[in-house]
């Protein structure tokens, strides 16, 4: 009796184990559509599944788009031809950048149906990447000096971030709900690394190895993602950094390159990875759960048409939005986790 409960107990965690070593998420994906014309691309999605991105509208222009319960919005432009959504908040509230009718560039946000201008700090360029719950806007301009300027907008004023030495400026990427922003700044040495500013306070994040580095998404928890080089500059390889952290995800040839572009509350990345071999780099979407990274179309099923390019962007429940390829049309997806 003993031996045969032994011999089931056995049997029986051997088969879980079975059962986790094959079990891997798999997806369903969704093509977003378009605003008229053949190619589109997501960049962010919020907690309710909202997304931005772009679409063409024509063989000549695109515009910002924000995607909601099935059907794309055109957001229209600030007077220009061209606009792009780059970041959303939990209201719907979204920012991208759009050419004026001049030919300049401004940063914009979308709300309650109305798109508008925000000032750069100089000049006529500005950009907005990301917008948290609390409406914080953070981007890029120019100083008066003609430098690049990482900046926060908030409550009609605009705060540079500063830099990390450097005389080639700053580039801001990400936001979270604590107002602690990520993107990369350039040294005195005139190499740019990664970096995270909180409390008007600007920390060189380091790299993995090597003299470069950049961070492009932060999450409400702090975990931070981008990519860095590896010892004598191979790479980039994708990155996540917690508690201080930096540990390569990508266990690949140092040659190959990566990035992470966004994180979830749950520390989960989606990026980009390169694919090996060919004449050219390319690259497919991936993951990375658990310090393991995975190319997402080994993930969806076989025979959809799809070749996904690159994640931008991943909510709390495990949403994926990003671009790819959908019968050789560049097209905005949407992958859900399936059961």
């Amino acid at each position: 009796m003993e031996v045969t409960l032994r011999r089931s107990i056995l049997l029986v965690t051997f088969a879980l184990l079975l059962s986790g070593l094959s079990f891997a998420q798999k997806y369903g994906v969704t093509d977003l559509g378009t605003l008229g014309g053949s190619a589109a691309a997501a960049n962010a999605i919020n907690s309710r599944g909202q997304i931005t991105g772009y679409s063409s509208i024509n063989g000549n222009s695109v515009h910002a788009f924000l995607w909601s319960s099935g059907t794309m919005q055109d957001l229209g432009t600030l007077g220009g031809t061209d606009a792009i959504g780059l970041g959303i908040n939990a209201s719907g509230d979204v920012v991208g950048y759009s050419e004026l009718g001049d030919g300049a560039y401004r940063g914009f946000a979308y709300s309650g149906g109305r798109m508008i201008t925000l000032p750069p700090l100089s000049g006529d360029y500005g950009t907005a990447y990301g917008i948290n719950n609390s409406r914080q806007v953070i981007g890029n301009s120019k100083t008066a000096g003609g430098i690049a300027a990482g900046v926060v907008f908030f409550h009609g004023v605009n705060t540079d971030l500063g830099n990390l030495g450097g005389d080639d400026g700053t580039s801001a990427t990400a936001i979270n709900k604590l107002g602690q922003v990520v993107g990369y700044s350039y040294n005195t040495r005139g190499d740019f690394r990664a970096f995270l500013w909180q409390s008007g306070t600007m920390s060189d994040l380091g790299t993995l190895g090597g003299d470069w580095s950049q961070a492009y998404a932060i999450n409400d928890v702090g975990q931070i993602t981008g990519s860095a080089y590896l010892s004598g500059n191979f790479g980039p390889h994708a990155f996540i950094l917690s508690n201080g952290t930096m540990v390569d995800v990508d266990k690949r040839s140092k040659l190959l390159q990566s990035a992470g572009l966004s994180i979830n509350r749950t520390g989960i990345v989606v990026g980009k990875m390169q694919i090996p071999g060919g004449q050219f780099v390319t690259f497919d979407a991936m993951i990375v759960i658990n310090g393991k990274m995975t190319d997402l179309n080994t993930l969806i099923a076989p025979g959809s048409g799809w070749i996904l390019q690159e994640a931008h962007g991943i909510n709390d429940s495990g949403q994926i939005v990003g671009l790819g390829l959908l019968n050789k049309q560049t097209r905005a997806f949407l992958l859900t986790p399936v059961q």
